[in-house]
């Protein structure tokens, strides 16, 4: 990807998350926040051919909020000074993460019979993050970030009056972003997802959007799949760096 897609790319992933505070500190995206979403609480350059030298200024940041320090970097060449002076710091690795791109009428084309949208998430959107097998504290945190996102459409599958799978996706810096897939524990492996992934093509595709990602964790085979069926394709990995 070109490096303007790559700094467009990275904005529009933290604004889609909705951090409580986001300020820019040498090159890198530095989204100050106290939920459970990793990407609205971690520093990530906006180029892949940055130094160390903004480190120490990015970690201040973070204690000045009274905030645990974290990065999120790529895997790749021109970032290895990076992660080698986060090692240096005491800093590991966690929870590797796939940034994948797709194609919009692909990903409208999953399935003949898409989901519903809203345009606001209500409590029964919310309430599948908070079901069993989820962790309810992660969940309500989850969604009240969602909530906040400045300009997005939730996707969603009910049966027999009750909500089994949702979904978001957000729009901002020529992008649409996929967040938030969960499906019900007891409802999954029929295509309810597939079905939330179609609504959410076909709201990017009224925006004459014609961009569209998500992050998928490395090792979620099952969700990996489903995107590559709907279109998705790997552009780069990367890792959460904390102490």
């Amino acid at each position: 990807m070109k490096p303007h897609d790559i700094d467009s790319l990275e904005r529009a992933t933290v604004a889609g998350v909705a951090p409580a505070k986001v300020v820019e500190i040498g090159g890198w995206l530095v989204p100050l926040d106290d939920g459970a979403i990793g990407r609205a609480k971690s520093a990530v350059p906006l180029r892949h051919d940055l130094d160390a030298s903004a480190l120490s200024e990015i970690e201040a940041a973070y204690w000045t909020e009274g905030l645990t320090p974290a990065f999120r970097v790529a895997d790749k060449p021109g970032l290895r000074v990076v992660r080698d002076a986060l090692a240096t710091r005491g800093y590991v690795t966690d929870k590797p993460t796939v940034v994948e791109i797709g194609d919009v009428d692909r990903l409208a084309r999953l399935r003949d019979t898409p989901g519903d949208l809203l345009s606001e998430p209500d409590e029964a959107w919310g309430a599948v993050f908070l079901g069993e097998g989820f962790d309810p504290e992660d969940g309500a945190s989850r969604v009240a970030a969602l909530t906040r996102s400045p300009d997005a459409m939730y996707g969603f599958v009910r049966e027999d009056g009750r909500t089994v799978a949702v979904g978001c996706v957000t729009f901002g810096y020529g992008w649409a972003g996929i967040h938030g897939m969960r499906t019900d524990v007891e409802c999954r492996g029929r295509g309810l997802a597939s079905q939330v992934l179609a609504a959410l093509g076909r709201a990017t595709q009224a925006r004459g959007i014609t961009r569209v990602f998500l992050q998928v964790e490395e090792g979620n085979k099952d969700a990996r799949s489903l995107y590559r069926k709907a279109g998705f394709q790997p552009v780069w990995p990367y890792r959460y760096w904390s102490r």
